[in-house]
């Protein structure tokens, strides 16, 4: 007599799934005012990690210059 395995892998994609769906259902369109502070932050970070960015090259292009 031979015991099959359960199919978990099954089980497992479905739990996903509704998750997903759920996610889905209780996720609305962001009001104008909500994206406009999104969009700003969000541009604020990249110009913040640009302007690092562009620092550090600076000061490995000059460092001759800077005395270093």
């Amino acid at each position: 007599m031979e015991i099959s395995k359960p199919d978990i892998k099954i089980d497992v994609h479905e739990e996903l799934f509704r998750k997903y769906i759920r996610v889905l259902k209780l996720a609305r369109t962001p009001s104008r005012e909500e994206f406009t502070k999104i969009a700003t932050v969000a541009a604020a970070g990249i110009l913040l990690i640009g302007l690092i960015g562009f620092i550090i090259y600076l000061f490995f292009e000059h460092k001759q210059m800077l005395g270093f």
